[in-house]
């Protein structure tokens, strides 16, 4: 890493720059690996001899210029490039992210059973009333929170969709335990919006901060409706890609 000598305070260039060049510095020469935690505010602040506003001025400039990423309730991160996710009639998350080289995961965060309402009804071609299973989950790219979704799907097709969710962290594997072997994106539409609290803890992001939202409809093999998912995507981390047709 650079040394502390090398902050030069006669050199009518403000502290918090040098402190924030010299991280920099650190960062392209591969003292700071991309995805790895930077050292909390205190030991910056005793490695430049400095206080911690200075040190944290420079990690916001650096924040800003998206070389760090501030993930809340975590600490501060080296940015790594933003993953690539293609958009199309084969969306993946497994495959995306295990193409790039990247570890791919999936949590349950929550599940519940509730009637369909005119709106899932219509999306899901099924009639009102009708018992579906809500699923909320994470997807994360090598201990990166990435997507926070909730999915709805018919109970009475995937009636054991929860527990083979959380054994596996697979959509597609939980999906081929209740007997439907592949399924194809019919559409995928895609909005923004500021973070809500709940997402804002899942993804470690602060409030404020905007989300990219895909609201997308599944189908089956036979082209019937299997899931309809809303899914909130750290706008800093991912790279949406709409394929041609």
């Amino acid at each position: 890493m650079t040394k502390i000598s090398t902050l030069d305070r006669s050199a009518g260039i403000a502290v918090w720059r040098q402190i924030m060049e010299t991280l920099k510095a650190d960062i392209v020469s591969g003292a700071f690996e991309k995805g790895s935690r930077l050292p909390p505010e205190a030991e910056l602040a005793a490695r430049f001899g400095v206080n911690r506003h200075t040190v944290r001025r420079a990690i916001a400039a650096l924040t800003a210029e998206g070389i760090l990423r501030a993930d809340q309730g975590r600490g501060t991160f080296v940015a790594a490039a933003p993953l690539t996710y293609p958009i199309g009639p084969r969306t993946r998350f497994s495959e995306i992210v295990s193409g790039q080289d990247r570890a791919p995961s999936g949590r349950l965060v929550g599940s519940a059973t509730e009637e369909a309402d005119a709106l899932l009804a219509s999306q899901l071609e099924v009639p009102l009333g009708t018992l579906l299973i809500r699923v909320k989950t994470l997807r994360v790219a090598d201990g990166v929170p990435m997507i926070a979704a909730t999915s709805w799907f018919e109970q009475a097709r995937v009636p054991n969709f929860v527990a083979d969710y959380a054994e596996s962290g697979s959509i597609t594997a939980a999906l081929k335990k209740a007997g439907i072997e592949d399924y194809r994106r019919k559409e995928t539409r895609i909005t923004a919006e500021l973070v809500e609290a709940e997402d804002a803890r899942q993804l470690g992001l602060a409030l404020g901060q905007p989300v990219l939202v895909m609201e997308s409809v599944n189908l089956d093999p036979d082209g019937r409706p299997i899931q309809i998912t809303r899914a909130r995507v750290a706008a800093d981390r991912m790279q949406l890609v709409v394929n041609g047709a």
